[in-house]
């Protein structure tokens, strides 16, 4: 995996102005690639992870995280690409998916990322990444300063009771990990309320219950198996950016 985007579209032209405007629109000193995977041996499609510098120095709290998937029409020499972004890896990786990404190829990401602090941290990125279309993300926040964290304001479509989720991601940077935590909320005003005051614990999903050690043991066998990660300098860290350079198309983007 490089740390340069290369989506080898030297020879294809856009299939649509949308496509052409996406592609536009990411500059090579902007992004870092967190994890991709490129379909063989034709090479129809590529999905990539990314973080973007550049959304440090726009909207404050805006997602930071990019997912990217571009289809080649190999007989047209055309190409579609689609992008959005996320406040965390794992719901990128989540689009990804649902976008025809083998969930296998996209789960793996650099080396020298942050690891998570317990294996619950395990088990929720594992599950935001393989939810499908569980979650609807209503709102996030992207802290670049102390605290360094994220949240996702999201709607749960299988919770029987407290549907709106936050999902809370703290990166300790000094010791290169990162903790995730799921709070329940019977409507969004509360979970608003929490996220602004604080005044009491992150209130536990009901359906924990009774199930934290089932939960915290599958978790532990995942992680036999192998783990997620964040950047270093994820979202919850802002990235110095270089001098903007519009690439050539096919090139590092």
């Amino acid at each position: 995996m490089s740390d340069e985007l290369d989506f080898h579209l030297d020879d294809f032209e856009p299939a649509d102005a949308d496509s052409e405007h996406a592609e536009q629109r990411f500059w090579a000193s902007d992004l870092t690639v967190l994890a991709e995977h490129h379909t063989t041996p034709n090479g129809s499609h590529s999905f990539v992870v990314a973080h973007d510098r550049s959304a440090t120095l726009g909207i404050p709290g805006a997602p930071q995280i990019v997912a990217i998937k571009v289809a080649r029409d190999l007989n047209q020499n055309t190409f579609t690409f689609e992008s959005t972004y996320h406040s965390t890896v794992s719901f990128a990786q989540n689009w990804l998916i649902e976008h025809g990404c083998p969930h296998k190829r996209i789960t793996l990401v650099r080396g020298d990322f942050m690891t998570p602090t317990d294996d619950l941290t395990l088990w929720l990125d594992r599950q935001i990444r393989e939810s499908g279309a569980r979650y609807e993300v209503i709102d996030s926040w992207t802290s670049d300063f102390d605290p360094r964290e994220t949240w996702t304001l999201t709607r749960d479509s299988s919770a029987a009771q407290a549907p709106i989720r936050v999902f809370l991601e703290e990166g300790d940077h000094e010791a290169h990990t990162y903790t995730i935590r799921e709070g329940a909320f019977a409507d969004e005003a509360a979970a608003r309320h929490w996220l602004a005051h604080r005044g009491s614990p992150l209130p536990q999903p009901p359906d924990y219950r009774g199930e934290a050690a089932a939960r915290l043991a599958r978790a532990a066998l995942y992680r036999s198996a192998g783990t997620s990660a964040i950047p270093k300098a994820g979202p919850c860290h802002s990235l110095s950016t270089g001098t903007n350079q519009r690439p050539n198309r096919g090139k590092s983007l």
